[in-house]
């Protein structure tokens, strides 16, 4: 049995646990400069650099791999969340990207075996792909609104990189998250698409919506449900949203896109919204209780958390919702295939 088919039987039985916050768990450790640059010769200041830290501090990132498997994880990301070379062109670290990706995807898998060894239960590894710091979308020079920095050809060829090492590092799903600019995510969905094919193995796609305000919409303007049509053609294993908010104002988006996705949804909302000093203080059984609010609704099938969040706050929400049953996948609106957005098979 493949990680898709493993991961949708578990799935038809009960709530995944997704892992939380890694920014936030690195920021615990308070590294220096030298721990970011460990060993490496690099002309730039390293520290900030969260992805680099699979290279020359991996002792860090394994260990809150297994800190938030012990709290209770079925899933974990790989800590790549800026590995492309758009990305790690602000440390100079272009030249870095195959191996950082290579390096994170086995670090997460040997938390995952390592975990599965002790309990039998099986894990899996998403690989984290984030929306980079440009936009296809929108322009960054108001005098100018037709201006791009990049083009949609060269964002999916990083993407694509990214996407290969990631599969040859050994992740079960690719995670397209915190998507502001609907485009950016329809170049990230197609290089992973394209590198799984090139595999030769299945390697399921994954997708995360961030709204950028309380309109409910996107960086691009999309709202939740928009951008689903946007990108169902893609066939995600999962669609859903993260960040931005707690889970308490997340509440009502994840209402409408569970009606409408005829797909598993994911959801991993911020401990809260920072104080005044940019710091999250949701207690983990805040959290917990909010996202038991949406179990209690049928609203999703897995769960975890975003920025704030840690090993405290995945174990609270594992032992919250053991026992709970996932929300039901709908079947396809009729609606939908009329507007021919699915293919319909008409007997002869």
């Amino acid at each position: 049995m493949n990680a898709e088919a493993q991961l949708r039987a578990l799935a038809a039985d009960k709530i995944l646990i997704f892992d939380g916050g890694y920014g936030t768990s690195i920021q615990k450790h308070g590294l220096t400069e030298a721990d970011y640059r460990g060993a490496l010769d690099l002309a730039k200041d390293q520290k900030g650099n969260n992805d680099l830290l699979c290279l020359t501090r991996p002792d860090i990132v394994e260990g809150i791999h297994a800190a938030y498997l012990a709290a209770g994880a079925d899933m974990i990301e790989t800590n790549t969340f800026s590995s492309t070379k758009i990305a790690m062109a602000d440390y100079g670290c272009e030249h870095l990207v195959w191996d950082i990706n290579i390096a994170a995807a086995k670090l997460a898998r040997s938390a995952c075996e390592k975990a599965t060894a002790k309990d039998g239960k099986p894990r899996f590894v998403c690989g984290s792909i984030g929306p980079t710091n440009k936009t296809l979308s929108i322009s960054p020079d108001v005098n100018d609104p037709a201006y791009r920095e990049v083009d949609y050809d060269t964002l999916k060829a990083d993407y694509r990189e990214q996407c290969d090492a990631l599969i040859a590092g050994g992740v079960d799903f690719l995670l397209v998250e915190t998507c502001f600019d609907t485009l950016n995510a329809k170049a990230a969905g197609m290089a992973a698409r394209e590198a799984e094919e090139a595999s030769g193995r299945s390697v399921p796609l994954m997708l995360s919506f961030t709204i950028t305000d309380m309109s409910g919409r996107n960086l691009s303007g999309h709202t939740i449900n928009a951008f689903w049509y946007s990108l169902r053609h893609l066939k995600p294993l999962t669609i859903g949203v993260n960040c931005a908010f707690g889970a308490d104002l997340l509440r009502p988006y994840l209402s409408e896109l569970s009606k409408n996705a005829d797909t598993l949804i994911l959801a991993y909302p911020n401990a809260g919204l920072p104080n005044e000093l940019g710091q999250y203080d949701e207690l983990p059984e805040t959290t917990a209780r909010l996202i038991r609010d949406w179990v209690d609704e049928g609203l999703v099938n897995m769960v975890g958390g975003c920025c704030g969040t840690t090993p405290a706050h995945i174990g609270a929400v594992a032992k919250a919702l053991d026992g709970h049953r996932p929300r039901v996948v709908p079947e396809l609106p009729v609606v939908t295939r009329l507007a021919g957005l699915e293919p319909m098979h008409i007997a002869a």
